[in-house]
This record gives structure tokens, C-alpha cells and sequence, in this order.
């Protein structure tokens, strides 16, 4: 590109008038320019450094563009590096062929709107601070008797919660509910209901090799006695009996092992020649499948293999469930083993094995003792950060220290929660456990924003009165407050698209309550800010009040470390001073740079490798405490049960011609690709029809004819009642549905289960026979679908959301790609680390996931740390400064003693110093 020189600018003559100026007057100069950028709508300019005196040597407090630095005799010295020098005008002498690109692509058009209307709104709150934070208490205390309606002891339904809306399975559940019954009092079978049975449940370890021995046997038989002898005291003085609660088949409580039952009745059984996974006890098949876990298996015996070792065993007492009677005494007497389990282990002294337990109330008991520690630990929290802002607010400068002022932004949070929570309570939006941690993300975004407004507070004069004050403040700083609130709140709401009710309800009190802290933080936080400021004016007078008893007290009492303050000075952070003089610089030059690319590339490509090995669905001990008893329940379940899966109906939606047999030879098709499948074991396959047709031709009838077919069914049923309730039959003597079951096996972990679910249904829909693939356990293996379809859904939309948002506020389009690019980079990098971290993909993680593109990455772009200025600007000043070295030859690392953010976006605009320092070479 050729130069092109900049066009001349004022006469020598001119820039000694103007220098001259500026070091007689200082402040003074300032104000002026700041009126002037003022009404060419600019943002006020604060300067970068303290106003020099006129016997100060060296440049000016602040030099505008269009007076350059004297030459010949009468120019001062050029600084070797402008650390000093104020951010410069549009209206810079710049050579054409570089800032081309400024008039054209700007869409930054809200940012001048909104800053001069929070100038405005900032002058009010300077000028009736009273007004604006006496209104946000009195709603804060309308609102919050919407707390009146929190439920207090309704049960959680975790299902409801924690599986997805219109889910396949809840659709299929609801087929099976309307076309098959089930008997639990005289006909039950897991495998048959449709929803998951009052049960409970003990893994019995072995501490030796095997439990494959009668002495073991006889240590888990006492067991058993002991648990099946439980009786619960009712208030009326009766009793409830296991044998009254159990679920029955026939006239006898379902067996809570089929292997120990029949060495129960028969101590001599021989427990050295079991076949598994059927075991052939007296012309009665026994299923083990889920019962004999870390097995080792030998040659062919019988109807499967024998059975060498065995590990662990399980024990299933069921209880009745479908009489809301029958229901409410099976959960009391649950209720007891919970309570009485501890004491039965103890007693028995069990020195053989080791037992855990669990029941179908475990998870709704833990998740909500789980959700009661939270309450000690968010009074923990806020205490910690009223410390930690209090003590990062101190000064020894008791002018300017905010310990109260920073101790009420804390207290302006809560009021934000108590507000958004009241209001959607007073709606009727459930409240779920999950909302409970919501005010500690609310607590970090008010707080945030509370450091960015007193920051910018201190940059203020003390010799301005208040209303200035807070109109300078809100100038710089609420418009960033408002980009980060729209993007949080927009990020949260996406939320709510999603098909789990947990994550819905969560976004919507999350997000609300975050439109409650931005406005506290810009009205009541304000006005308090705004008070505190008097204080300041009165303190000020006081010390300066010529009184020579009390000026030794004062300045040790207030100044012990300094002296007072200049009114028309700036107070800078150390930590500000920290990131522009140390970390900014260490950061931008050449080494670590490429320490820094290099260290980039790792995370990526890990993150990368991570995303396809993430495990997907919500795993129950997580919503337990560590020292709960499921864990180490599904501890054991994990390394010993895993290997077979749930039992899976096969379901004919529609009526079919049964006794045809082309139609038969398709549905046999059918199920013998459901055997084939790697999920599948083919052996134990259960089907009526297979035992129905062999049944006809054994008694000599022909399985073909429609009137022989249908009329033989109740015989059938009555030799065979296990399939009873796997028929259904309408009054017109027509077959509307029935069912069959397949065993699933190798489902070990989440990745497996969801595909397994893939492929048994895409099987169903292939089928020339109407078919649906069932299991109660379906319910929940659906999130494992759900999961990845909405956070990509999440994601995307959200991710859309922040670059519409930050094209609407940064000039410049090419970097608003840059931060949808980061984001996606945050995204990637979370997601794949989960997988180093075990942490499932679920609905919480998906909540942190919208976190991450919402509240931490979007705030942190769209702020400056150390002046709360718009990004905007901050690229906008950027390539002003860039113009200006290459028109005036400066070197861009003379420049590089700005603020961390501003340096590092070197790299983002690619005007990395190397190619302007280059590109100034080639012109020298």
C-alpha cells in the first residue's frame, strides 16, 4: 500500500500556544474539551494521568489531535513511552489508505443513545438519590410476599423435572397404561408395568471370591429374615406387616431372589451345578438375569452356562403400588427399613458380606436433603462476599474508602432476588430445587457490577458536585451494565426453550431476577453511591477546615499512609496499576505471545478430543451428598449389575391378522432383528405368540384357522397365566394389541444406553408389523437423546443472540465475528473438559453452558476492567492510536502500556505489533 502522508496540521506557532496553555491551566483545559466532545456526542475522556503543574516538565495532561507536538527548539522532549497520553479524537490526522475502512460497516448505533440517556438518568439519582433508593425497597418489600407462597414440604417429582417434555417414552407409557394392565396383588411382574414399582432394594458383596456357598448363603438368609420381618407401628396401634405390603404372584410375596428362595426350601440344593442366565429348578425355569452379578461362567449346563463364581447378589422386595392405599403403606414401611437398616446390619453382625441398600424413595429423600444444604452454605457465600468486597473496597484514604458502599451492592443483590423471586412466585412459576442456586450466580453478576461502578466512581473529581459526579459515571458505565444484562438475560430466557422443566424454571427465575439486579444496581445501588459522594464533600470540608488542634488527629485518623487527597485527582486500584504496568506488558510481547498461542492450540484440540467422549444423562449421585447411601449403591450396581439391561417390550400398536401366518412370518422377522442386534440377548426372548402357536399344533389345531385361533386363547391363558396380561382382547373378540419382551445386555453406560434406544426403535419403525419398543427406564434413557439436541439448540440461539448484541454495539462487524469465535471457544473448551472431570452432559451442565455464553465470557468482552468503558470504544481508541503511530512514526510497543484488555486485542484486529512495526520499517 503507498503512503500517504497526513494532511498538515497547525502552524508551529499554534502548538507552542496550545502547549503552553495546557501546562498553565491543566483542569481547566480539561473541562472545556470535555464540553466540547460533549456536544459532538462523544463520551467524556477522562485523563490518563494527574494534571501537571506549569513547573512540571514534559508533555501536557491531555493533547488533542489536532495540535501536535512543537518542533525545532521549542518542542519538548517526546516521552519514550505514552503511558501518559489521552485516548485521541476522530477527528486525528491519519493517513487515508489505513483508516478507509472507518466510514463504512460502523454498527454501533445504540451505544450513543443509551449513553446520553444514562447521563441523564445518573444526573437524577445525583439529584434525588432519596427517591431512587427508598422506591426499590418498597417494591423489594411488595414483592417479596410472594414468598408466602413457596411450597414448603410438596415433593419434587424428579421425573417431571429431569426428563424431557413429549418425550417418545412418555408417549409409549401412555399406550401401555390404555391397552395393558398389570395385578400387583396377585399377578405380579417387573418386567410388565408401566411405571416403576414401590420397591427395595440390597447388593450383597461377598468379601471372599464367591457367595456361591451355603455358608455365605445362610449370612444372606438371615439377612433376609431380618428385613422381611420389619413391622411399622401406626398411630391406631396396629402394625404393618411386610407380608401385607408385599406384591404378590399367586398367593405368595414375590421372592426377592429366585436362587435363595429355592436353597432356602431346599438346603441341600447343590449351588456348584447353577446354570445361568436360566437356572432349571424342578421343571421350573428360574430367571437370574439382575440377580448374580461379577460372574464367572463355564461350559454349556442346561438352558445356559454354568455359573463358577458369583461376586454379588441382589435382593428385590417389591411392594404394592397400584392401590393408593396399598401405595401410601408400602412408602411407610420403606420409610422404616430406611430408618431400621443401620441397626439391622449391626445387630446381625454380617462377617461375610457387605451389604448396600437403596429404595424407590432414595432418590426423592436425598435430592432433597441434598437441596437443604444448600441454604447454610448461600448464607456462607454472601457472607464471604460481603468480606471480600468490603475488604477489596477498603482504603486507608477515608475519603474515598467504599467498604459501605461496596457492602450494599451485596445487599442490593439479595433485594433482587427476594424481587424476581416474589414476583414469579406471586405468577405461579414453579419453584424447583434447582432454583435454589440462583442467587449465587445473581450475587456474582450485582457484585460485578458493583466493582465496575465504584471503579468508575473513582475516576471522578472530588471538586465536582454530586449530580456531575453520577452523570459521568453512568455515561461510562451503565451502557456496558446494559449490553452485559440484555446478553445475560437474553442467554438465560434461550433457556427456556428447552424440553426439561428444571432447566425452564431455572432460566426464568434466573433471568428475571437478573433484570431486577441490573435495575437495583443502576437506581438503589446508585443513589446509595450517590449519598456516600456527600459524604465525601462533607469529610473533605472537614479536613481541610484550618484547625491546627485536630490536623495531627486527622491525617493520622484518616490519611495514616498519605496525604489528602487532591480534589481534582483520580484514585487508581494497585490491582489496575498491576495489569497496565506488569501483566499487560509481560503479555504482549513476542514470547509470550507464542507461549500463549501454543498453550491456546493445546486446550483446543483437547477440548476437541474431550466433546466426543462427554457422557451424556443426569447420574443419580450427583443429586446426593457424598457421604449419602446411594453412592455406594450404585457404586456396586456400576462394577457388578451393569452387563444386562432393562427388559424391553416389544408392543403390536394395531390389530393384526395373528392367525395368518404371512403375517406371523413378518413379525417373527421382526423380532429375530431385534435378536441380532448387539444389544440384545437372543436367548431369552419371551413372546406369546411363539408359546401359543406351539401350543395350538401340540394339541393338533391349526394355528392358521381365525376361529381356531381366537377361540383357544383363554385355554391357552389358563395353562399359561404369565401371559395374561400381554393379550389384549375387546369385547367383539378381536386381539387390539399385545406385547412381547426382549432382554437388552452390554447397556453399561450412558453412550451405550442411548444407542441401544436408537437402534431397538429405528428396528420398530423398519417394521412391515406397527411395533413400539417399552421400558419404565425409557423415561429417563430419553434425556440421553434430549441432552445433546438441546444444548446445541441452546447454544446456537444463544451464540446468535450475543453477536446480534455485540454487532449492534461494537463499530466494528469483523470483531463482533471475534467474539461469537470466543465464545464458541468457551463453549468447546467446558464441554470437552467435562469429560476429563467426569462430569455428565445433563440438564444442569446444559444450565452452566448457558452460563458460560450468557453471564461470564459476553461481561467480561463487553467491559473494560479498568474503566468500565464500552468495547466500542475500547476498539474504536484502539485504531485510533494505531492510525496515529503510523502518521507520527512512533514505534506501536511505545504504546503498549494501556489497560490488559486493550493489549491483548492487538492479536484479536490482527494489528499485531509485529506487522505495524514492520509495515513503519518498511516506510523508514
Amino acid at each position: 500500500m503507498p503512503w500517504v502522508e497526513p494532511e498538515p496540521g497547525p502552524s508551529p506557532e499554534q502548538k507552542l500556544k496550545l502547549t503552553k496553555q495546557d501546562s498553565a491551566t491543566g483542569p481547566e483545559w480539561y473541562q472545556k474539551s470535555e464540553e466540547s466532545e460533549s456536544e459532538g456526542n462523544q463520551p467524556p475522556l477522562e485523563p490518563l494521568a494527574s494534571p501537571r503543574t506549569p513547573e512540571t516538565p514534559g508533555p501536557p495532561a491531555l493533547e488533542r489531535d489536532d495540535a501536535p507536538l512543537p518542533e525545532g527548539d521549542d518542542a519538548s522532549p517526546r516521552p519514550s513511552v505514552l503511558d501518559d497520553a489521552p485516548l485521541p479524537e476522530e477527528e486525528t490526522p491519519e493517513p487515508r489508505a489505513i483508516c478507509r475502512h472507518r466510514h463504512r460497516c460502523h454498527t454501533d448505533c445504540l451505544e450513543a443513545p443509551l449513553s446520553r440517556a444514562f447521563q441523564w438518568l445518573g444526573w437524577q439519582v445525583g439529584a434525588h438519590p432519596w427517591i431512587f433508593l427508598l422506591a426499590p425497597l418498597m417494591l423489594t418489600a411488595a414483592l417479596g410476599t410472594g414468598f408466602l407462597y413457596l411450597p414448603e414440604e410438596e415433593e419434587e417429582d424428579l421425573e417431571e423435572q429431569y426428563t424431557p417434555v413429549g418425550g417418545p417414552a412418555k408417549a409409549e407409557r401412555r399406550f401401555v397404561q390404555g391397552h395393558f394392565t398389570t395385578n400387583d396383588s396377585y399377578r405380579f411382574s417387573a418386567s410388565r408395568r408401566s411405571t416403576e414399582a414401590n420397591f427395595a432394594s440390597l447388593l450383597v458383596v461377598s468379601y471372599s471370591d464367591s457367595l456361591l456357598d451355603p455358608a455365605t448363603f445362610a449370612e444372606v438368609s438371615k439377612l433376609d429374615r431380618a428385613v422381611q420381618d420389619l413391622r411399622v407401628a401406626r398411630e391406631n396401634g396396629s402394625q404393618i406387616q411386610y407380608q401385607q405390603v408385599c406384591a404378590k404372584y399367586g398367593a405368595l410375596c414375590v421372592r426377592p431372589n429366585p436362587l435363595l428362595y429355592a436353597w432356602q426350601v431346599d438346603k441341600t440344593l447343590n449351588l456348584s451345578s447353577i446354570s445361568f442366565p436360566i437356572y432349571n429348578h424342578g421343571g421350573h425355569p428360574l430367571y437370574l438375569t439382575g440377580f448374580f452379578g461379577g460372574r464367572i461362567l463355564g461350559g454349556s449346563l442346561g438352558m445356559g452356562h454354568l455359573l463358577l463364581r458369583a461376586k454379588a447378589m441382589r435382593l428385590l422386595y417389591y411392594l404394592k403400588t397400584e392401590d393408593p392405599e396399598d401405595s401410601v403403606q408400602s412408602k411407610q414401611w420403606l420409610t422404616h427399613f430406611l430408618e431400621q437398616f443401620t441397626n439391622i446390619t449391626n445387630t446381625l453382625a454380617l462377617k461375610k458380606i457387605e451389604v448396600v441398600h437403596f429404595t424407590s424413595l432414595s432418590r426423592q429423600l436425598e435430592f432433597q436433603a441434598t437441596s437443604m444444604t444448600v441454604i447454610p452454605v448461600f448464607h456462607l457465600a454472601y457472607v464471604l462476599i460481603i468480606l471480600f468486597a468490603v475488604t477489596s473496597c477498603f482504603r486507608f484514604d477515608c475519603i474515598r474508602n467504599k467498604m459501605y458502599v461496596a457492602a450494599f451492592g451485596v445487599i442490593s443483590a439479595f433485594l433482587a432476588v427476594v424481587s424476581g423471586f416474589g414476583l414469579l412466585l406471586h405468577i405461579g412459576v414453579p419453584f424447583v430445587i434447582i432454583v435454589a442456586n440462583s442467587p449465587f450466580l445473581i450475587l456474582g453478576v450485582g457484585v460485578d457490577d458493583m466493582f465496575i461502578m465504584i471503579s468508575a466512581w473513582h475516576k471522578t473529581s472530588l471538586a465536582d458536585d454530586i449530580p456531575e459526579r453520577m452523570s459521568n459515571v453512568y455515561s461510562k458505565v451503565a451502557v456496558s451494565i446494559t449490553i452485559t444484562t440484555i446478553t445475560n438475560i437474553l442467554a438465560f430466557y434461550t433457556g427456556v426453550m428447552s424440553s426439561f422443566r428444571s432447566v425452564q424454571c431455572f432460566c426464568i427465575y434466573t433471568g428475571t431476577t437478573l433484570l431486577f439486579c441490573y435495575f437495583y444496581s443502576i437506581t438503589c445501588f446508585g443513589a446509595f453511591m450517590a449519598l456516600d459522594g456527600k459524604r465525601e464533600v462533607v469529610c473533605l470540608r472537614w479536613l481541610k477546615k484550618a484547625d491546627a488542634k485536630w490536623s495531627s488527629f486527622k491525617k493520622f485518623c484518616c490519611f495514616p499512609f498519605g496525604s489528602v487527597p487532591d480534589e481534582h485527582g483520580t484514585d487508581v486500584h494497585p490491582m489496575n496499576l498491576f495489569f497496565r504496568d506488569r501483566f499487560g506488558p509481560f503479555l504482549t510481547n513476542s514470547e509470550s505471545k507464542y507461549f500463549v498461542v501454543f498453550i491456546y492450540v493445546l486446550y483446543i484440540i483437547s477440548s476437541i478430543y474431550g466433546c466426543f467422549h462427554v457422557q451424556e444423562g443426569l447420574d443419580l449421585r450427583n443429586l446426593a451428598s457424598d457421604n449419602s447411601y446411594i453412592t455406594p449403591y450404585f457404586n456396586v450396581e456400576e462394577d457388578y449389575f451393569s452387563d444386562y439391561g432393562p427388559r424391553v417390550m416389544v408392543i403390536v400398536t394395531k390389530k393384526v391378522d395373528y392367525w395368518n401366518e404371512d403375517v406371523r412370518q413378518k413379525l417373527e422377522n421382526c423380532i429375530k432383528i431385534f435378536e441380532k442386534n448387539v444389544y440384545v440377548d437372543k436367548n431369552l426372548t419371551e413372546f406369546w405368540l411363539d408359546a401359543y402357536v406351539q401350543y395350538l399344533k401340540g394339541n393338533s389345531q391349526d394355528p392358521n384357522d381365525k376361529n381356531t385361533f381366537m377361540n383357544n386363547i383363554p385355554d391357552f391363558l389358563s395353562n399359561f397365566p404369565n401371559f395374561q396380561h400381554d393379550i389384549n382382547i375387546s369385547s367383539s373378540n378381536e386381539i387390539i394389541s399385545s406385547r412381547g419382551f426382549i432382554q437388552t445386555t452390554n447397556v453399561s453406560s450412558s453412550t451405550k444406553r442411548k444407542i441401544m434406544l436408537f437402534q431397538l426403535r429405528r428396528i420398530a419403525e423398519d417394521c412391515q408389523i406397527p411395533l413400539i419398543v417399552y421400558n419404565q427406564a425409557f423415561i429417563y434413557f430419553d434425556q440421553y437423546a434430549a441432552i445433546i439436541e438441546n444444548t446445541v439448540q441452546n447454544v446456537l440461539v444463544a451464540s446468535a443472540a450475543m453477536f446480534i448484541v455485540s454487532l449492534l454495539l461494537i463499530p466494528y462487524p469483523f470483531c463482533s465475528l471475534w467474539v461469537t469465535f470466543a465464545i464458541g471457544s468457551v463453549i468447546v473448551g467446558v464441554t470437552g473438559f467435562m469429560a476429563f472431570w467426569k462430569v455428565n452432559l445433563d440438564s444442569i451442565s446444559m444450565i452452566n453452558l448457558v452460563i458460560c455464553i450468557g453471564c461470564w465470557f459476553v461481561e467480561k468482552i463487553l467491559k473494560d476492567d479498568s474503566s468500565g468503558e464500552p468495547c466500542s470504544n475500547l476498539f474504536k481508541h484502539y485504531l485510533q492510536y494505531v492510525q496515529k503511530a503510523v502518521a507520527e512514526r512512533i514505534p506501536v510497543e511505545e504504546l503498549s502500556s494501556w489497560a490488559m484488555a486493550k493489549k491483548s486485542l492487538k492479536s484479536l484486529l490482527d494489528l499485531d505489533g509485529h506487522l505495524e512495526n514492520g509495515f513503519l520499517k518498511s516506510r523508514n
